[in-house]
């Protein structure tokens, strides 16, 4: 009985260290106040001015927020192709070499972020590249695409390893086979994939900082670590942080609803 309240009490007390900052941001983006903290009335003006652009370096906010989901999406696209032709290339791999590539593969994502970044920016200016939004880019697939291989490997080892050949029997050529196949077959794995990579670009401060150069080029990460050496966070930041969790959380809720119905629906053939 005492192990099952402790045990109940650890999860509650964890949650409750996650979710209170979060709660937190969530309920002081309702009043006015500039400062953190200090409660001035229930105001909905942030978020007006966080969708009119009212606000003091509003443009360049509103600019910061723009890169961020571009070169998240573009980077999530790109490390979910590469990731997946890579996990069937893996897949498809014997005995020492596939254990080594599986461990070089698993290297980027151990390794620790500021290293990834100092080493891209070397390789940058050793080859004389113009750092901005394709070194960013380049940086984030780069680093994003792992995770890929990651969501999609255990799909491949689920599936029938006859399904492909058979296909091909059939009279189907690799590409065909590739795309009504296998693609059907890993789909949930590449969203998966996708959403992670989405995911991590959108969170990333270290590599982007490193990549960016010196062009102001802004994503949501680096104008905040700006904003805070100035002295003070934006206070449109707030509702801006509560929106995105509000985001995550409903695609997250249905993402796993969705995921149950295709389970119930498979246990019911």
């Amino acid at each position: 009985m005492m192990k099952k309240f402790v045990a109940k009490a650890y999860i509650w007390l964890l949650l409750l260290m996650l979710y209170a900052p979060l709660v937190f941001i969530a309920v002081f983006s309702f009043t006015e106040s500039r400062v953190l903290g200090n409660w001035t009335g229930f105001s909905t003006k942030l978020y007006t001015n966080l969708f009119s652009g009212g606000m003091n370096g509003g443009s360049s906010l509103l600019s910061a927020i723009e890169n961020t989901l571009l070169i998240a999406l573009i980077a999530a696209a790109f490390s979910t192709l590469l990731g997946t032709v890579a996990a069937i290339g893996i897949h498809n791999l014997k005995g020492r070499t596939k254990q080594g590539v599986q461990f070089l593969n698993n290297i980027p994502m151990i390794n620790p972020d500021i290293i990834t970044g100092v080493s891209l920016f070397l390789l940058f200016v050793f080859l004389g590249v113009s750092q901005g939004y394709v070194t960013v880019i380049l940086a984030h697939i780069t680093f994003c695409t792992p995770y890929v291989v990651l969501s999609v490997l255990p799909k491949l080892t689920q599936m029938n390893p006859n399904i492909y050949e058979a296909a091909l029997d059939l009279g189907a050529t690799p590409s065909v086979a590739l795309r009504k196949v296998l693609i059907p077959e890993l789909r949930p794995g590449m969203v998966s994939g996708f959403i992670l990579a989405f995911t991590m670009s959108l969170d990333d401060f270290a590599v982007t900082f490193f990549t960016r150069g010196t062009i102001g080029l802004d994503t949501l990460s680096t104008y905040i670590y700006t904003d805070a050496r100035k002295g003070g966070l934006t206070p449109e930041l707030r509702p801006l942080m509560t929106l995105i969790f509000l985001i995550v959380l409903i695609l997250l809720v249905i993402i796993n609803i969705r995921q149950e119905k295709i389970s119930k629906s498979k246990s019911g053939k």
